[in-house]
């Protein structure tokens, strides 16, 4: 019976990409706090602004690929059940060929419908422009967990955390809840992996590995230890 591989990832792990990290967007962004592009508050008093600052990143997305570490993660499908728990957005685990992922965050090729938020699409190209509405003429929005609202998949990642026989956790600093609270769901005593060029404040404990590299060299030494 193969291992369940489960792996948390982060910023981190694609920012190899050329995708900057949600706090580092650079240009014009700069100028606003996150809160005032990415909460229902923001939506509702700037909605323009709002899918001006998620096509720039999801046009941005769209001229990115995947990098090492996740074919990498992909590649492990080869030797273990691997289940990704992503909190980025973007779709370079699914196109790096990986077959489980569940996106904590929300994904940015997809939009839903602002009254119906059952109805969720996936977005042909990447602009996203008020009037574009849902299948019941409600206007559409992206398919992002905004600042404030619940983390609706939280659970779902607790229960695959929970079952899993070796964790990997890459390229997330471990400080935005609750996503940082998942690696607490782990069994007890089974191998926790590390992998982030900085060490993320941990309990030291001697079931966890740390492997001080960015994501796709950390990566590479880790399928070396899994595999060998």
């Amino acid at each position: 019976m193969r291992k369940k591989l489960v792996i948390l990832s982060g910023a981190g792990m694609s920012a190899e990409s050329g995708i900057p990290t949600f706090r580092d967007m650079g240009g014009m962004w700069e100028k606003y706090d996150v809160t005032e592009v990415a909460s229902p508050q923001a939506w509702k008093q700037n909605p323009q602004l709002v899918l001006d600052f998620y096509n720039q990143r999801r046009k941005k997305l769209l001229e990115s690929h995947p990098n090492k570490g996740h074919i990498i993660i992909s590649e492990l499908e080869k030797y273990f059940d691997v289940y990704v728990v992503t909190q980025n957005v973007d779709d370079l685990h699914e196109r790096a060929g990986s077959s489980n992922i569940l996106h904590l965050h929300g994904e940015l090729r997809k939009v839903r419908s602002t009254k119906y938020p059952n109805l969720i699409y996936e977005l042909p190209g990447w602009e996203l422009k008020l009037g574009d509405l849902c299948d019941k003429g409600a206007q559409l929005r992206p398919h992002i967990v905004w600042f404030g609202e619940s983390v609706d998949k939280i659970t779902d990642a607790q229960q695959i955390v929970k079952v899993a026989d070796i964790l990997v956790v890459v390229g997330t600093s471990l400080n935005v809840y609750p996503a940082a609270g998942l690696v607490h769901f782990a069994p007890k005593n089974i191998p926790i992996y590390v992998i982030d060029p900085t060490k993320p404040t941990l309990v030291s404990e001697n079931n966890i590995t740390f492997i001080t590299e960015k994501a796709s060299v950390g990566l590479e030494k880790l399928k070396e230890m899994l595999i060998t």
